[in-house]
């Protein structure tokens, strides 16, 4: 698609969220592969990563930010966890055309597979997307690397509540501790979301807002009778 800058965490940072870094000093070096340049590996989270790319690595303005692939589904309301999807978020805030890019878990992960599908999508989002900038959520189950033709489904977020347990254990000195888990799943709901279709082995493509202000209730509450001193 055209010359690519990698930025990327210098760690695991899973359920980081849109978390930025400003009360130490970012490190950051570059990564070779023999005499070949790979990128920058930075002590931080995804969203410092695409600032930092954006503002002092790239040698010009990105025209897309693709953040991942990551190992690992940012679906439902993971998307709010993710910082895969905050990273995607960070760059559409700057006014560039993001999208995140996530394959579900397995320990033999086909990346390679998962890169074509995403490569595809890609070149198809920017064909048909309009003028402005805009922000989307790529989801890529295992069943659809795995198969020799995937299917899409352009489907909204599912929001439906998840993992509301824990495992609770105590440690060799007897003191409890919990361990976060995904039961109950998340129950079937009216429409298709990114969730279902992903379960039926379904790439999904969401595209989404950072803007979280309802507008809706905004309008209403103008008309509240709210005091403004005591």
């Amino acid at each position: 698609l055209g010359d690519v800058d990698v930025v990327a965490p210098a760690t695991e940072q899973s359920g980081v969220g849109h978390s930025i870094t400003f009360l130490s000093p970012l490190v950051c070096k570059e990564i070779f592969d023999g005499p070949r340049k790979r990128g920058w590996a930075v002590e931080g989270s995804p969203a410092d990563c695409v600032k930092l790319g954006i503002f002092e690595f790239c040698a010009q303005r990105p025209d897309l930010v693709v953040s991942g692939i990551n190992g690992g589904l940012n679906a439902g309301i993971n998307v709010l966890y993710s910082g895969t999807v905050a990273a995607a978020i960070e760059g559409a805030f700057f006014g560039i055309t993001s999208i995140a890019v996530s394959l579900e878990y397995n320990e033999h992960a086909n990346f390679e597979k998962a890169a074509k599908i995403a490569g595809s999508m890609l070149e198809q989002i920017l064909a048909h997307k309009d003028d402005q900038p805009q922000l989307f959520n790529l989801n890529i189950p295992t069943a659809a690397v795995e198969r020799p033709h995937w299917e899409l489904r352009v489907v909204p977020m599912g929001v439906q509540r998840y993992g509301e347990h824990f495992i609770k254990r105590k440690d060799p000195k007897g003191r409890n501790y919990y361990w976060a888990t995904n039961d109950p799943p998340p129950k079937p709901g009216p429409i298709e979301t990114d969730l279902a279709a992903i379960s039926q082995g379904f790439v999904t493509l969401t595209p989404l807002q950072y803007d979280m202000t309802k507008w809706p209730v905004l309008e209403q509450m103008k008309a509240w009778p709210l005091k403004t001193s005591d």
